[in-house]
């Protein structure tokens, strides 16, 4: 892990993000959730639109996991689902940004996991941005061990179970065991991400 990621390991990474029909949506709250977090010891901050990063930089310093969460009639992948996203985030460059790595259909008629009739996604944002670092949010440990290989910069588990054919893993495994598998078998950091809700977690 590059030095400047060095200190997230085995750090918690905090989630300040909320919707448009949630009770906390704002900017300026979500950077006062993130000072909070960093005062709690959070390693890092994982935040949700251009407007809660660049509010949040004013609270902390802390690498953010940025992401654009969108929906789309067409498509079930919502998590920094197409270019358009990833091109957003990168006007302010958080340290990493993060995009769903399953193997479900995207907005724009392709998957990441497989070729169709244009470029894979992936592909697509490392020629465009080299230099930047892209984790995986996964719901299985087939979608973790394909990211590790096509090149994404970290691996999370952020989508354990909340993808229709990762319910039963998750029901007969538990995020742990899918946790331990990854790490036996990935390359690249591995960050768990979903569920992660109490102190004995």
């Amino acid at each position: 892990m590059e030095a400047q990621f060095e200190n997230l390991r085995s750090k918690l990474i905090v989630s300040c993000q909320a919707l448009e029909d949630e009770p906390l949506h704002s900017s300026f709250i979500m950077g006062r959730m993130a000072k909070a977090a960093y005062e709690g010891g959070a390693a890092g901050i994982r935040a949700n639109t251009v407007e809660d990063i660049l509010e949040i930089r004013k609270n902390v310093s802390l690498p953010i996991i940025g992401i654009i969460k969108e929906v789309y009639d067409n498509s079930e992948v919502y998590i920094t689902p197409t270019l358009k996203e990833v091109d957003a985030l990168m006007e302010i460059k958080p340290e990493i940004i993060a995009v769903d790595a399953t193997k479900r259909i995207r907005p724009d008629g392709t998957y990441l996991l497989e070729e169709i009739d244009t470029e894979k996604l992936f592909e697509k944002v490392k020629e465009k941005y080299p230099d930047q670092k892209f984790m995986a949010d996964c719901s299985t440990v087939e979608e973790a061990l394909f990211a590790d290989e096509i090149g994404f910069d970290f691996i999370g588990t952020t989508l354990v179970g909340y993808t229709p054919y990762s319910v039963n893993d998750k029901i007969e495994q538990n995020d742990f065991e899918i946790i331990r598998k990854i790490l036996k078998q990935v390359h690249h950091p591995v960050i768990a991400e979903g569920n992660i809700d109490v102190p004995q977690k």
